[in-house]
């Protein structure tokens, strides 16, 4: 049950809390009855001459190092929502210090008797492939985690936008992985959990990795990376199914606008380890601000796939097609996933104190410009469902359905591939916070799956329905990360995903199994 620790206070120091791994020991810190350990090296610095090359082991040191505090973050343009004060209020962002140097990840275990062999969860970070960190929301925070399910909890900093995913292949053999290296480098965290994390209680051949939005993502690429294969067994998008790689001609063509807009060409591609970031970010800012259109005043999912954007790149080798087409990669038939995501997604009242004053003149008309000469069907099917919701309500789930209809394809794809299962979610609870104008929106399961709902109280309200919930879902989660099957005592029989029934765990006050509930609204609306 989510609650408060035991007042036990935190504890650190000499001989408390440590471990040794394969580059050598390191200190954390006990709160209550958890140990934590912060900041750890995985990998060596990606600065200068490392720039846009795959990471390489962390070097040893000598003695106990601590790592007591999270590391430095990638460095990133954070974008504009810290500015609004409702969306900060609400995801109370915790900033860090920006590093070349960010290959870090963060450990929450119950202990680190090696004999222990707990499942291991992995937490990718959202942001995209722009930005976000493995600690920029407290909802991450992963010691509740670690406590309630018995496990261990890992999150990861790795290389972000132009750092981690500019395709410079065209420009010799050296940058060959340089359109990928993001995604390499949260390879190596897994080999550094598949060689170090029984030395910190946990099971190397138990290993669950999951995110959200970008960060499931992530996870999705990660299904289709040979050299991901076997350093994971169980697999987690929240969110995040609607993400697609870029083609080998898209992204050497953001490359030369790139570098056009740096005033370089080809032979001074060097040039790029000693430029400093900032310059670098504001280049590809230019460039990528001219060439995408911008949002129609919302993240219309079905324009992300044309923009030309950085992130992961099918080149054939290290991601040798995209992962989840009609099918999902062969090489992870063995892997089953859990696949949801939330009622109102990127549309909610977020930063709109008036949203629920749209009327039903202007639902139409926000219906037609989303799918022309069809606004009044679109607009008869959702409603037909919930014929009380109001206009804003409606066109929330429009505007979303795409995302929804992402997370049942992946899911469908997964069956398609036989194998192990796919378990499909749909999370409908809607916050109180801010009269419940935010509804269930982008990012509000994830405290929900760390049991952080009281931790992250602006984001939950932090009272019983949501700690109720959150106990079932975060155990959820759990018994997959320990079987493979998200099935508990305390949550209804949760059947695989298949395409004829379609069934969703529909998480709310009562969460139940529904068949297909939105079947109809998204063959008209998608």
């Amino acid at each position: 049950m989510e609650e408060a620790p035991a007042d036990d206070g935190v504890r650190a120091g000499q001989g408390i809390a440590l471990a040794r791994t394969r580059s050598g020991q390191v200190a954390g810190y006990v709160s209550s009855d958890i140990l934590t350990f912060k900041g750890i090296p995985y990998a060596d610095t990606t600065a200068g001459e490392h720039r846009f090359m795959p990471p390489r082991p962390a070097p040893a040191w000598e003695g106990v190092r601590s790592c007591r505090h999270y590391g430095p973050v990638a460095p990133q343009d954070k974008g504009t929502g810290r500015f609004n004060d409702e969306e900060a209020f609400i995801f109370q962002w915790n900033d860090s210090v920006e590093s070349e140097d960010c290959l870090r990840l963060n450990i929450w275990t119950p202990g680190t008797e090696g004999n222990a062999r707990r499942a291991v969860m992995v937490w990718l970070h959202g942001g995209g492939y722009a930005a976000g960190s493995s600690h920029d929301l407290p909802a991450f925070d992963g010691e509740n985690l670690a406590r309630q399910g018995d496990v261990v909890v890992v999150s990861l900093n790795h290389r972000l936008n132009l750092l981690g995913f500019l395709d410079l292949s065209a420009h010799g053999d050296r940058y060959a992985a340089s359109g990928n290296v993001g995604m390499l480098d949260i390879v190596a965290a897994l080999e550094w959990i598949r060689d170090n994390i029984a030395a910190f209680g946990g099971d190397p051949a138990r290993v669950m990795i999951f995110g959200q939005s970008g960060g499931g993502a992530k996870v999705s690429t990660l299904m289709g990376m040979p050299a991901a294969q076997g350093l994971f067994h169980r697999a987690g998008v929240m969110s995040g199914s609607f993400t697609r790689p870029a083609t080998r001609e898209s992204s050497r063509r953001l490359t030369d606008l790139f570098l056009a807009e740096l005033g370089l060409d080809g032979t001074q591609v060097e040039r790029l380890h000693t430029l400093p970031y900032l310059t670098l970010r504001q280049a590809a800012a230019a460039v990528t601000a001219r060439e995408n259109a911008p949002f129609p005043g919302f993240v219309d999912v079905r324009a992300v796939g044309g923009r030309l954007d950085f992130g992961p790149v099918v080149d054939g080798e290290i991601l040798p097609a995209a992962p989840f087409g009609s099918t999902a990669p062969a090489m992870s038939r063995d892997v089953p996933m859990i696949i949801g995501s939330t009622l109102n997604e990127f549309v909610s009242g977020i930063n709109q104190p008036d949203a629920q004053a749209m009327d039903e003149a202007e639902l139409q008309r926000r219906a037609e410009a989303f799918v022309p000469g069809r606004g009044g069907e679109i607009v008869a099917a959702v409603r037909a469902r919930t014929p009380d919701a109001s206009p804003f309500d409606l066109w929330s789930r429009i505007a979303t359905s795409p995302v929804r209809q992402s997370a049942i394809d992946q899911a469908a794809a997964k069956a398609s591939a036989g194998g192990a299962p796919a378990y499909l979610y749909w999370f409908t609870w809607q916050t109180p916070v801010l009269d419940g104008r935010p509804a269930a929106f982008h990012c509000l399961d994830i405290p929900f799956v760390f049991a952080n709902t009281a931790r992250c109280a602006s984001m939950t309200g932090g009272g019983a329905s949501a700690r109720r919930l959150s106990d079932r879902i975060s155990a959820a989660f759990v018994a997959f990360a320990k079987t493979g099957n998200p099935r508990h005592a305390d949550l209804p029989s949760w059947p695989p995903f298949n395409p004829t029934e379609m069934p969703s765990m529909v998480f709310d006050d009562q969460p139940g199994v529904a068949n297909g509930p939105d079947r109809d609204e998204l063959a008209r609306v998608v």
